[in-house]
C-alpha cells in the first residue's frame, strides 16, 4: 500500500569528497538549540525512467532505494506552492519489490505513455543525518550530508563520478517554516556551499554522466509567454493549445490521487481545449481536430461523472442549511446522503479504468503528435491580432443569437434548452477570448470577464434546472418510502424562483455585455 510524505527542502552543493564543506555550528541558527547526529547509513537506489527521459524532463524521479529507514520504491512528484520558495515534492512510497509497482507507475502515466520504465542511474550514498531541534526538544528539520556516487545505466555515458550534496529538509511533524531554512542557509553559505544548480541528484547525474554529444533532457514547453503579441497567430494558439495539454497531462496524477479541485481543474482543461479546436479552425486544420475533439468530449464525460453529483450535493446541502428546522419534515438530511453515495458510487472506478485505458493513452499520444506537427492552416502564418479577433467576433456572433432566442422563447422546457445553449455558446466565447489574450491584450480580457458574467449566469440557471429534476425524484423516492416529500418539494419552489431571478436579469445583463465598445474593442 503506497502512502505519501511531503517533502520541504533545500540542496546544497558542498565539494568533493577531497575539498568538502565543513559543516558549521549549526545552533547558531534561530530557533536551533541542539543538533543530534545519527549514524552513517548506507543508501543504493536505482531510477527509473523511459529512454528519452520523459520523468526527468518533467522533474519527477521514480527510484528504487535499499538501505535506510524508508527503504522501497519512491515517486516524487513536484507540487507547486507559491508561498514557498523552497523545493516541494510529494514522494509517494511504496513497498520493496523487483519491478516498479503499479500503483507508481501509473501516476506517471501520462508522462510516460506507452514508453517503458528502465534502469537509467544507479546511485549509492552514503549519508550522515542530523536532526535539528528546538529547545524543547521537538524536531525542526533534518540536514543529511551526502557523500555521492553516481554511474549511468542506460544508455552507457562517462564513468562514476561522485560529489558532496547536503540537504535541509523540513520536519513533516514540526512547525518551522521558511524562516529557518533561510536561516541555516546563511551558516551552509558562509561555510562555502552553495545552492544546488540541480533540482535532484538525478538530474546531477544525468548532466554529469551524459554520454559526448548526447542531448540533455529537455524542460517542458512553458506554453508562450508575453512575447506573444505580434507574432503569427499559430504561435498564439498553439500557445493556448499547449498550456491546455500541458495542464491535462500535470493535473492525471492528482486526479489518480483525489486531489482537492484537481478532476474539476483536468476537466476544465479538456473543455478549453475542445473549444479551442472548434473555434480556431481558421488556424487548425479541423480534420486532425475534430477527432480529437470528440476524444476530448470522451475524456470530458468520464472525468464528471462524479463530479456533477457532488456539485449537486453541495448544492443541496448548502440549501437544506438555510431552511428553518420546523420546515424540514422527515429524514431529508439521511435521504440526501443515501442519494448521494448512490449517484457515487463506482464514479471513482469509472474514472480509474478510463484513465488507465488505451483509449486514453491513445488522446494523450494524439495530442504529443500535434503538438509535435502542428496541423496549422495558412491563416496560421498571418499577424496574430486580426485573426484571432476574428475567431472571437464569430464565436460572439454566436452567442448574441442563442441568447437572442433564448430571449424570445416561451418560459419553460423550451427557453431552459435555449439558454442552456446559450450557456454553452458563452463557454466557448470566452476561451476563444482567453487564447486570445497574447495578441489582443487588455480588450480581451475585458471580452473575456463579460462573457464569463453571462456563462456564470447561465450556468446557475442549468444548474437550476438539473437541481430541480433531481430534487422531484428525491421527493418521490421519499413519498415512496411513506416518508414526506414537503421538504424536497420547498427546495423546488426556491430553485425554481432561483432561475426565474436569473431570466429576468438576463436581459440587462445581456445588454450591458453586448455594448457596441465592447464588440469594436476586438478588431485586431
Amino acid at each position: 500500500m503506497a502512502h505519501t510524505v511531503r517533502e520541504i527542502e533545500r540542496k546544497y552543493e558542498a565539494g568533493r569528497s577531497a575539498d568538502a564543506v565543513p559543516l558549521p555550528d549549526l545552533t547558531r541558527a534561530d530557533q536551533v538549540a541542539s543538533v543530534v547526529a545519527g549514524p552513517t547509513e548506507t543508501l543504493d537506489a536505482v531510477y527509473y525512467d523511459t529512454a528519452d527521459q520523459r520523468l526527468a524532463a518533467a522533474r519527477i524521479t521514480l527510484r528504487r532505494r535499499t538501505g535506510g529507514p524508508d527503504e522501497g520504491w519512491h515517486l516524487k512528484l513536484p507540487v507547486a506552492l507559491p508561498e514557498i520558495t523552497a523545493s516541494v515534492r510529494d514522494e509517494i512510497r511504496a513497498p520493496l519489490s523487483g519491478t516498479p509497482p503499479p500503483e507508481l507507475t501509473a501516476l506517471v502515466r501520462s508522462r510516460t505513455r506507452d514508453a517503458a520504465l528502465l534502469p537509467v542511474v544507479r546511485l549509492r550514498t552514503r549519508r550522515t543525518a542530523h536532526l535539528l531541534r528546538d529547545a524543547a526538544g521537538a524536531p525542526l528539520a533534518e540536514l543529511a550530508v551526502d557523500d555521492v556516487r553516481a554511474r549511468r545505466l542506460h544508455p552507457e555515458g562517462a564513468g562514476e563520478v561522485r560529489w558532496r550534496e547536503i540537504e535541509v529538509e523540513l520536519a513533516s511533524e514540526g512547525d518551522a517554516g521558511e524562516g529557518l531554512l533561510d536561516a541555516v542557509e546563511r551558516l551552509l553559505v558562509e561555510a562555502g556551499a552553495r545552492p544546488s544548480a540541480a533540482p535532484s541528484k538525478l538530474a546531477r547525474a544525468l548532466a554529469e554522466t551524459a554520454p559526448e554529444g548526447a542531448a540533455r533532457p529537455a524542460a517542458e514547453e512553458a506554453g508562450g509567454t508575453d512575447g506573444d503579441r505580434g507574432r503569427t497567430a499559430g504561435d498564439v494558439v498553439l500557445r493556448y493549445v499547449r498550456a491546455q495539454v500541458r495542464a491535462i497531462v500535470e493535473l492525471d496524477p492528482a486526479a489518480r490521487r483525489d486531489l482537492p479541485d484537481a478532476v474539476h481543474q483536468m476537466r476544465v482543461a479538456t473543455r478549453r481545449l475542445r473549444s479551442a479546436f472548434r473555434s480556431y479552425t481558421a488556424v487548425l486544420d479541423r480534420a486532425v481536430t475534430e477527432p480529437l475533439g470528440d476524444e476530448l468530449k470522451w475524456l470530458a464525460a468520464e472525468l464528471g461523472a462524479g463530479r456533477d453529483q457532488e456539485v449537486l450535493t453541495d448544492r443541496f446541502t448548502a440549501a437544506l442549511a438555510e431552511v428553518p428546522r420546523p420546515l424540514r419534515l422527515g429524514p431529508v438530511s439521511a435521504r440526501l446522503r443515501t442519494w448521494s453515495v448512490r449517484g457515487r458510487a463506482g464514479a471513482r472506478g469509472r474514472l480509474l479504468t478510463a484513465l488507465d485505458g488505451p483509449r486514453y493513452l491513445a488522446l494523450l499520444e494524439d495530442l504529443h503528435a500535434l503538438l509535435g506537427a502542428p496541423p496549422l492552416r495558412a491563416p496560421a502564418a498571418r499577424p496574430a491580432p486580426p485573426v484571432v479577433a476574428g475567431a472571437v467576433r464569430k464565436d460572439y456572433r454566436r452567442l448574441a443569437r442563442r441568447v437572442e432566442a433564448a430571449l424570445a422563447a416561451p418560459a419553460g422546457p423550451v427557453r431552459d434548452e435555449a439558454l442552456h445553449r446559450a450557456r454553452k455558446a458563452a463557454k466557448r466565447t470566452r476561451y476563444a477570448a482567453e487564447a486570445a489574450d497574447p495578441a489582443l491584450g487588455r480588450p480581451a480580457r475585458k471580452f473575456t470577464r463579460r462573457t464569463k458574467q453571462i456563462q456564470q449566469l447561465l450556468g446557475d440557471h442549468q444548474d437550476s434546472v438539473v437541481a430541480r429534476a433531481a430534487l422531484r425524484d428525491l421527493a418521490a423516492q421519499a413519498h415512496r418510502a411513506g416518508e414526506s416529500g414537503f421538504t424536497f418539494g420547498l427546495l423546488y419552489g426556491r430553485e425554481e424562483a432561483r432561475a426565474a431571478a436569473g431570466e429576468r436579469e438576463l436581459p440587462d445583463l445581456w445588454a450591458r455585455v453586448s455594448r457596441r465598445k465592447y464588440r469594436d474593442a476586438l478588431r485586431g
